[in-house]
């Protein structure tokens, strides 16, 4: 499944099927690494770039019975180039300071994840009310987690929550000031070409984007990063075109 040598056989287990949290009308099923034989920090770099993800303490990879939609995809960040609207991007949050900060989920950091939420999801069933239940959902011992901060002045505005691991970075969550305010900056994609660029200076290859389902409103975002390698069944295929 991947070219990267994984550093000793891991068990997989699967789970059993439930509702799919793309496509309602479908079912899901996912294969999870059973962390009682392995611990998750020593594979965790060598199953992320064979197209796992984590949720909390749980690494994971969709493996439905009738469907493959969920594909991984993530960027080269070398060989990235950013097109005009990226670069406009970059223009509009010049006045932003971006910083690498130890994954602390203070009151500030929560006060925009919960806002952040309640305005983009608020059906999604994330909503926290403590950094305890915060922790549970992104942050581990094992994970080389990091908040990349986004500030205007003194204003916090973004936090994308980042992996950090010897086969690249990987992009967990990123949560953003919802206020109509600052709409049009972009937000989103400035936190991304953070991530390329904290990639880059890191001297890492890969920054994961996790997963792409083709013809997904929720998904488009990610197609214009670019060049893109996607995991198929040959292994990661540049699929810029």
């Amino acid at each position: 499944m991947s070219s990267v040598a994984q550093p000793r056989t891991v068990r997989l287990l699967s789970t059993a099927a439930h509702a799919c949290g793309y496509w309602p009308e479908r079912t899901a099923r996912n294969v999870l690494l059973d962390a009682a034989s392995t611990p998750p920090g020593a594979v965790y770099p060598g199953l992320l770039a064979a197209g796992f993800r984590r949720s909390g303490d749980t690494i994971y990879r969709p493996r439905c019975d009738a469907c493959n939609a969920c594909v991984p995809v993530r960027i080269p960040v070398a060989e990235f180039r950013a097109d005009r609207s990226q670069r406009r991007c970059l223009a509009r949050n010049a006045d932003l300071s971006v910083q690498l900060t130890p994954a602390s989920p203070d009151a500030e950091v929560l006060d925009l994840y919960q806002r952040y939420l309640e305005s983009r999801h608020p059906r999604s069933g994330m909503f926290t009310s403590d950094a305890g239940e915060f922790a549970d959902m992104f942050l581990t011992a094992w994970s080389g987690t990091r908040f990349l901060v986004v500030r205007g002045g003194s204003r916090l505005v973004a936090v994308a929550v980042t992996d950090i691991t010897r086969t690249g970075c990987s992009a967990v969550y990123t949560f953003f000031e919802p206020a109509r305010t600052h709409a049009a900056r972009g937000l989103g994609t400035f936190a991304i070409l953070s991530q390329i660029a904290l990639t880059r200076t890191l001297g890492l290859p890969h920054l994961y984007l996790g997963y792409w389902l083709d013809r997904h409103a929720d998904m488009h975002y990610k197609e214009r990063f670019r060049p893109q390698e996607r995991l198929e069944s040959t292994g990661w295929v540049d699929r810029t075109g």
